[in-house]
């Protein structure tokens, strides 16, 4: 059984089918995943660091040991009651993925410990994969995949968090502040910590966008947004100047390819959602655009055909790749992507 929209999610989350003996949550954000988990194994066992009720295995420990899972779900819990067996991989290796999609089948088929509950934290598990296939057709199982956070989902978090500090943002301070967080939740919780940390947890404050500006002061990744919207745009001199600003300030390679990658993600979606009927400013909005921004992104969305943003893409991967090569010149790498793209920009008349 498959669960994507956010409220089936956070109901079962919330409280669990007791009926259900398995779920598979998977996805590249990791950080999101690991939510997911920690919350539902808080739902099946009273204790989840518990030893003597929840058995943790690794990737490593099933590629050396095949039998340990199902070894584990044949246990009974030492206190009585459910016992957790919680899984996590690391990777989308065949072995492990085999491991576990046996195991799981062997235990919706009631062959080991009915009490115990199977949970498996995986990574962008593809189509192939055999657990994937056995939690999605699994009448006792569940299936989450988690899909990067859009816009929207972000500035609901920071609202939600601010308001347990008594602080909070306006309209267009939280627009400014979205705008700049990356999609991985761990790493947007930890900005918003630090933001409710600036304003003063309790203080009853609201902060607008300048003050917000103060905050945000001119830190080494909006020299890389800026050089990344900078070669979109077809501005090669700018571009150059911001990537070397932010690589003086302390900032690598990947950061700078990952910037690429944000600004790529934005021109996409808002190409995918004006095709499906959405209007121009709309889609920027669902996108993450800052309104201040929302003018050039448009134009740059209506500039780049999608089969050039897919060159781009290929491009990135490879610089990505090519970045964290042991020995490389991952700076140069990145400035010389930034290079190729603010070309192609102007190839393309913008």
């Amino acid at each position: 059984m498959i669960l994507s929209k956010r409220p089936d999610v956070d109901r079962f989350l919330t409280k669990p089918d007791p009926a259900v003996r398995a779920a598979v949550i998977y996805g590249r954000d990791r950080s999101g995943v690991r939510e997911r988990a920690d919350r539902l194994a808080g739902q099946v066992v009273r204790d989840p660091d518990d030893p003597f009720d929840v058995s943790l295995l690794s990737e490593a420990d099933l590629e050396a040991a095949p039998e340990r899972l199902e070894e584990a779900l044949t246990a009974q819990s030492m206190t009585g009651g459910r016992r957790l067996v919680r899984v996590r991989l690391s990777s989308e290796k065949a072995g492990p993925d085999k491991a576990c999609a046996a195991a799981l089948k062997l235990h919706l088929d009631g062959a080991l410990n009915p009490d115990a509950f199977l949970l498996v934290e995986g990574g962008a598990l593809g189509r192939d994969s055999g657990l994937r296939k056995a939690a999605e057709a699994g009448k006792q199982a569940v299936c989450i995949p988690c899909y990067e956070d859009e816009a929207g989902d972000i500035a609901r978090m920071t609202r939600e968090s601010l308001a347990r500090d008594r602080v909070a943002l306006t309209s267009d301070a939280l627009e400014m502040f979205v705008a700049r967080l990356p999609r991985e939740r761990g790493l947007v919780r930890q900005e918003i910590e630090r933001l409710a940390l600036y304003i003063g947890p309790g203080s009853d404050r609201t902060l607008n966008a300048a003050e917000l500006e103060a905050f945000l002061g001119v830190e080494p990744d909006a020299s890389l947004y800026d050089a990344a919207s900078q070669a979109f745009g077809a501005r090669m001199a700018q571009a150059q100047a911001s990537v070397r600003r932010a690589f003086a300030e302390g900032e690598s390679g990947p950061a700078a390819v990952r910037a690429v990658g944000g600004h790529l993600g934005k021109l996409n979606r808002i190409r995918v959602l004006t095709a499906s009927g959405a209007g121009p400013k709309e889609a920027a909005k669902a996108a993450g655009v800052f309104w201040k921004q929302e003018a050039e992104m448009l134009r740059q969305a209506r500039a780049w055909p999608d089969e050039a943003l897919a060159e781009v893409r290929a491009d990135m991967l490879n610089a990505e790749i090519a970045c964290k090569t042991t020995g490389s010149p991952d700076a140069l790498i990145a400035e010389r992507l930034l290079l190729e793209i603010a070309g192609r920009a102007r190839r393309l008349g913008l």
